[in-house]
């Protein structure tokens, strides 16, 4: 039996991993920014279920939730950054509080929340951090800059994360997902206050309200919950976890286009050697 800490649990990835977890009859500290959207894991799986609130915004929620949790089952086998959200803006549009704020939940939070966990996770050499990107980390779309760079810098810290804790029996995964059916086109969404009109035949047009997403396409969050856990019954977890045929196809575009860009300025790129 494994004991799991899973972040934004109140709706989409971490609501259905944590369900999916703990119908296999794992532990499960489950966390959100507001407990009363959670605490019906309580009830329903009395004895795996721990409810925290937590807000990646507060160091102290943080400190907190890693210290209760392990002191109600004893460890934390698993960490799971699920909790963020996005934001539409040009780079020229964005407001710093906003942003500071973004990369607060989608980037320094989780860190904060690694740090926290990985002392027990070394003195007992094992553990399995699992990080949620997205495919906008592969390719950043207009408007989604900020987005894009908040799960950018996640991954990098991720890669480097995974090679400094390998030798001590440590695992790391992201998970890239391409669109599924979550809140993060309704309430997990935001923009920028400021909307400048030589933006509007680009990033204009994927603010809230103009940009049509056909829900219909979108992938089922359940079914994703359950091929994570395949992907961990593997000896060595992969490192990169795309979510969805749509992000293979795209991860797969993009890679190649990077690769024929590189060929292409080959010559000149070695002539600075």
């Amino acid at each position: 039996m494994k004991t799991w800490l899973i972040t934004g649990c109140s709706s989409g990835f971490g609501k259905s991993l944590a369900k999916t977890v703990l119908e296999n009859g794992d532990n499960v500290i489950v966390t959100a920014r507001k407990i009363k959207d959670i605490q019906h894991f309580e009830s329903e799986y009395p004895e795996h279920a721990f409810a925290l609130s937590l807000d990646l915004t507060k160091s102290e929620e943080i400190s907190n939730a890693v210290h209760k949790g392990i002191e109600h089952f004893g460890c934390i086998d698993v960490l799971v950054n699920n909790a963020g959200y996005g934001y539409r803006a040009a780079v020229e549009e964005g407001v710093k509080k906003d942003v500071d704020q973004l990369f607060q939940t989608n980037l320094f939070g989780p860190i904060s929340l690694i740090q926290q966990v990985l002392p027990s996770m070394r003195e007992r050499k094992k553990g399995i951090i699992i990080n949620f990107s997205s495919i906008a980390a592969i390719e950043a779309e207009p408007g989604s800059g900020y987005y894009a760079a908040s799960k950018s810098a996640l991954e990098s810290i991720s890669e480097a994360l995974s090679k400094e804790l390998k030798p001590l029996g440590i695992q790391v995964m992201i998970v890239e997902p391409g669109g599924f059916n979550t809140n993060f086109f309704r309430r997990s969404l935001t923009q920028s206050s400021v909307e400048l009109d030589d933006y509007k035949s680009t990033s204009g047009k994927r603010r809230i309200g103009k940009e049509q997403i056909d829900t219909s396409v979108l992938g089922s969050t359940d079914k994703a919950a359950l091929q994570i856990i395949e992907a961990m019954k593997e000896n060595e977890i992969p490192l990169r976890l795309l979510l969805s045929t749509q992000a293979v196809d795209f991860a797969r575009s993009k890679l190649e286009s990077r690769l024929q860009e590189a060929n292409k300025w080959a010559s000149l790129s070695a002539k600075s050697q």
